[in-house]
């Protein structure tokens, strides 16, 4: 753990790789879920006349990023993209059967003792507390590989509200505060952890913006902001395959497609590619919105 910094977005400009460790590679993905999603701030055109504006914007994007795409001559016409196939979310004792199936017996033997300790004093406790002292040491009790999913269990344990949850990710390493993102679907039922992600989303640490566009940001942010979060994805390079929810909520998003459609043009006019993610995102909006299912048992993502 480390002091707390003055501007926690500052400190995460330096873009990583977006690998993901095995042990979450599940929770990275984008996944429907059985999670509804009501945005107060969606736009008010939808239906047909949305999708046939979304469709006819689409249109307009194709022919000029065909042009800047293929060689002189070269006149194929663009496939169609194929849906998502993502996995979903696992659950917390998957991850924990991950680890006792992975973890040397070293390891195994580290994590049941944190995790013991985090149940028997949770919450806050002065300055730091003894789950907050094994989260800095899971990378090297766990190793890298497994170190997100022994933090989130860790979270778990102490049973990590809302408080302390924002005192790890602006007190912590970039390694901390991402685990912090990958727990907040499991543990945060509401919206008050939002400015957490909000937080994220402002870096260019593209492992940060991976975990912060899970499904704890599918359920909770604006449309607003989650149209922003997806064109963050694409400018930084964040395979649009880890924004949680993505079919879901761009489904005859006409207002998406237009800001796609404009990042497209721009990147066209400047003689630079159009990212392949950008004209899934948009095959996506010119789809019919599904019906929200609402009969997850528990109301939370997990």
């Amino acid at each position: 753990m480390t002091r707390p910094r003055a501007t926690p977005a500052a400190r995460t400009e330096n873009t990583q790789s977006t690998e993901t460790a095995p042990g979450l590679t599940d929770t990275d993905r984008s996944t429907d879920g059985p999670h509804g999603l009501e945005d107060a701030d969606q736009s008010a055109t939808d239906g047909s006349a949305a999708n046939q504006s979304a469709t006819a914007r689409s249109a307009t994007v194709r022919s000029a990023t065909d042009q800047s795409t293929q060689g002189p001559g070269d006149a194929r016409p663009r496939t169609s993209h194929p849906a998502h196939h993502t996995a979903p979310t696992p659950s917390l004792a998957g991850l924990r059967h991950h680890l006792t199936t992975h973890l040397d017996p070293a390891a195994r033997t580290w994590l049941d003792h944190a995790l013991d300790e985090a149940a028997a004093h949770p919450g806050i406790h002065g300055p730091i507390s003894v789950w907050e002292l094994r989260l800095a040491e899971a990378g090297r009790r766990c190793g890298a590989t497994h170190a997100d999913a022994a933090r989130v269990l860790i979270l778990e344990a102490a049973r990590a509200g809302t408080d302390a949850l924002t005192r790890v990710y602006f007190q912590g390493t970039a390694d901390e505060r991402r685990a912090v993102l990958h727990a907040l679907p499991h543990l945060v039922s509401g919206p008050g952890a939002l400015p957490l992600v909000e937080d994220a989303l402002r870096t260019n640490d593209t492992r940060l913006l991976s975990a912060a566009v899970g499904p704890y940001a599918a359920r909770h942010l604006s449309a607003h902001a989650w149209r922003h979060a997806v064109l963050k994805c694409l400018f930084t390079g964040v395979p649009v395959d880890h924004v949680a929810g993505l079919p879901r909520r761009a489904a005859g998003d006409g207002e998406l497609a237009r800001m796609l459609g404009d990042y497209a043009a721009e990147r066209t006019a400047a003689g630079r590619t159009v990212p392949e993610d950008l004209h899934r995102v948009l095959d996506l909006t010119e789809s019919v919105t599904p019906a929200p299912v609402t009969d997850h048992p528990h109301g939370k993502e997990s």
